[in-house]
């Protein structure tokens, strides 16, 4: 049986790599501002987590797989951060994806077994300077996937990939020569930055069966840096 799969965001990144693993397997929806580069078999929803109601959508009674993929990395010295900084970054990591499960929990309801992936950051486990804002927002996921996980199990799976700094747009600021990629990639014990394709395929994993005993998990893809000393 064809799962319904719906990916928050997805048009570029971790979430494109996402939906190039998935294919034409799966009933895909996208909810996200642009559809903008998605392939021809997905169906785009026009949506804003920040501002719109995902249950205004349309989307199928039935949601087998959720994955939110909005997010932020916002690294400055803490004397330098507002207190709108804090509340920028927990409502598009935290707030938003609070709003998009509530709303979508009839759809994840009627599947057999939902499996729910969110994205944390090697951060909220290993404390890293500059990183207060986004690790007290991702923070605030882990604990929300935890308590998630053990209220709705079995209905539902509920895990969270917890990566380190991968090659993506959002993280371009801080990849934005080889030098740097080299330099950032030689702190990890794997002496590399992670790519899209490192996370899309545990995301991949998660979403499918062959995780079906799986729940309430923080995954830590990083390179060996949450671990291991380099």
């Amino acid at each position: 049986m064809k799962k319904n799969i719906l990916l928050i965001g997805g048009t570029y990144g971790i979430g494109a790599k996402i939906l190039e693993l998935l294919g034409n397997s799966h009933e895909i929806h996208v909810a996200s501002r642009t559809a903008e580069g998605l392939p021809q078999f997905v169906t785009h929803h026009s949506f804003n987590a920040l501002e719109d109601d995902i249950s205004t959508l349309g989307l199928p009674d039935r949601i087998d797989a959720l994955v939110y993929c909005p997010g932020s990395i916002n690294l400055r010295p803490f004397k330098m951060l507002r207190p709108e900084s804090f509340e920028e970054d927990m409502e598009i990591n935290f707030f938003a994806l609070e709003r998009v499960v509530h709303g979508l929990l009839p759809n994840l309801k009627n599947s057999e077994q939902a499996s729910l992936v969110f994205f944390s950051t090697v951060a909220v486990k290993v404390g890293m300077p500059f990183h207060t804002s986004v690790a007290a927002a991702k923070g605030a996921i882990e604990g929300f996937a935890k308590a998630l996980a053990a209220e709705y199990a079995p209905s539902f799976r509920v895990n969270v990939i917890a990566p380190s700094l991968t090659n993506t747009p959002l993280a371009e600021k801080l990849l934005s020569s080889e030098e740097k990629i080299e330099k950032m990639g030689g702190r990890h014990p794997l002496k590399r930055v992670g790519t899209p394709e490192d996370i899309a395929q545990i995301a991949e994993f998660l979403i499918s069966d062959k995780s079906s005993w799986m729940t309430g998990q923080i995954i830590g893809v990083d390179g060996g840096i949450s671990t291991l000393q380099s």
